[in-house]
């Protein structure tokens, strides 16, 4: 029935494929595509064949995965809203070569329904990986994120410590691979066996939740409900600093903690060096470090406050680029430290080829003229003693393996977001990303946004606290403990790429024995 229509098929089932994901989380229907996907393969006539239903199912794949990116386009006034689908069809259409590689390279191994099922797994893992940095890289929801399970549970994304994020998507493969291969089984035995294999591997895990450890470093994490239709209003600065002041008020007196804002929690320039017109467009009297001291007396004596905010970069007293950033504050109003995003959003923070793409109409999807300029990478924020802390703005947190400075682990990972543009679907898919960046490194990672979904995650990748989208409040607790360094957080993505080569013997080995 599949060959009827395969291209038709391959599409039909690259969309259900992306129902795995999170919010709707109906991990049966991937599994059940992939398998559908591994029937057409083996049956394609030639290789064109194999890697022409590879790229149709990547585009029903991506565009319903990305859908989210359309909301995006709502939000600003430059550019038509209905623009915001043709960018994530055409977006699609990029991201569906990398199936379709997978694809393609997979049919050689068609002789044997193990050696294609093998192969397929360990392809796939390349692709990813080759995803998440070829054209600065967009890697979200691997198929990984099928393995997560409830915010409670880690599920099978337990094992990711041992395999790092994408070759944990091969063993989503490779379950899938069990279904198709219990189609084409005749033993009833076998046939049971084999389709039975991914639920228990899926499910059993969701039956345990690991136990919490007690933290020692308190903190406050402000979640201040900012719509993202008001962000960059103004006329509202000054009422967004107030909501978010109110909900950082200590709960005792001479309380050292944490306090956690959101990225773009601070309207405020809080470096000097800027012309002065900078500074008065500003909520508070066009003064950088009085706006600093008001920040301080806002989280008390022998506090620290972490928040998102924007840098400007001056050359010959001209402000020619921005930095998304986060500032470490003491209570004297004193910058501590900084860090500046290094992975920025193409069309979100930065246009390419703007000399090219600007008189044809095209903008950035963030309010401002100014691009963004990329920081040096993952560092880790020595800022004893409030701990060892690393910080991923935003987007950055989906990349496995580029989230912790080598040879410098800190304490927990602090996820600063701005999610108000990501629609309905964006915001539980960046939480889910960010829950198995947890796993992978054993780092806590505590996410504070502007509207939703802020989170405390442990390093076992349970939300230990949570508060949903568009509320404003907060969350006061003790920083988790980290595990000891996992094997991934050693070998990085060595380590996938190892599982795969491995993979692609097997698949190597069981074709030739169907050979002799």
């Amino acid at each position: 029935m599949l060959q009827r229509r395969p291209r038709l098929t391959a599409l039909a089932a690259g969309l259900v494929s992306a129902a795995g994901f999170a919010p709707l989380s109906l991990w049966p229907l991937t599994l059940a595509a992939l398998a559908a996907l591994l029937h057409l393969i083996a049956a394609a006539s030639d290789w064109k064949r194999a890697a022409l239903l590879g790229w149709l199912f990547g585009v029903g794949h991506f565009t319903f995965g990305n859908g989210w990116i359309a909301t995006a386009f709502t939000y600003q006034a430059e550019m038509p809203q209905w623009l915001g689908w043709i960018a994530v069809v055409l977006l699609a259409l990029y991201l569906a070569v990398y199936p379709a590689l997978a694809a393609l390279a997979a049919w050689f191994a068609r002789g044997r329904p193990l050696a294609l099922v093998l192969a397929f797994a360990g392809l796939w893992t390349v692709t990813e990986w080759l995803r998440s940095w070829v054209f600065t890289g967009f890697v979200w929801n691997p198929l990984a994120m099928v393995a997560l399970g409830p915010w409670a549970r880690p599920g099978l994304a337990l094992a990711a410590p041992w395999l790092g994020t994408y070759a944990l998507s091969a063993l989503v493969a490779l379950l899938a691979g069990c279904w198709w291969l219990a189609a084409t089984e005749r033993s009833l035995r076998w046939r049971t066996s084999l389709a039975a294999l991914p639920l228990a591997a899926l499910l059993l895990p969701q039956l345990h939740t690991p136990a919490a450890e007690p933290g020692r470093m308190p903190f406050t994490l402000v979640q201040p409900n900012i719509p993202q239709e008001e962000l960059t209003d103004p006329s509202k600065y000054e009422e967004h600093f107030q909501r978010a002041a109110r909900l950082s008020v200590p709960l005792r007196p001479g309380q050292r903690r944490l306090v956690l804002w959101p990225e773009s929690g601070v309207p405020d320039y809080l470096r000097p060096g800027y012309p002065q017109r900078f500074y008065d467009e500003s909520t508070f009297a066009g003064d950088p470090k009085a706006a600093r001291v008001r920040l301080g007396r806002v989280i008390g004596p022998g506090s620290l406050l972490l928040t998102g905010n924007v840098d400007l970069v001056v050359r010959g007293g001209r402000v020619v680029a921005a930095d998304n950033a986060v500032t470490a504050l003491d209570s004297d109003g004193r910058i501590r430290a900084g860090y500046v995003k290094a992975h920025l959003v193409p069309y979100g923070e930065y246009l390419p080829m703007r000399s090219l793409l600007e008189p044809l109409g095209l903008s950035r999807l963030v309010a401002g003229s100014l691009d963004f300029r990329s920081g040096p990478g993952p560092q880790t924020l020595n800022l004893a003693p409030w701990g060892r802390i690393g910080i991923q703005i935003c987007y950055e947190i989906i990349f496995s393996g580029q989230v912790v400075e080598d040879g410098d682990r800190p304490d927990f990972i602090f996820n600063p977001s701005n999610d108000g543009w990501f629609g309905r679907f964006g915001p539980p898919q960046h939480l889910a990303q960010a829950r198995l960046r947890g796993i992978e490194e054993g780092l806590p990672v505590l996410r504070a946004t502007t509207n939703g979904i802020s989170a405390v995650i442990d390093a076992d990748g349970v939300v230990r606290g949570h508060i949903g989208e568009d509320l404003a409040a907060r969350i006061d607790g003790r920083v988790p403990r980290a595990h000891s360094p996992t094997l991934f957080s050693r070998a990085g993505n060595l380590l996938p790429l190892g599982w795969a080569i491995l993979l692609l013997v097997l698949a190597a080995v069981a074709l030739r024995r169907a050979r002799r």
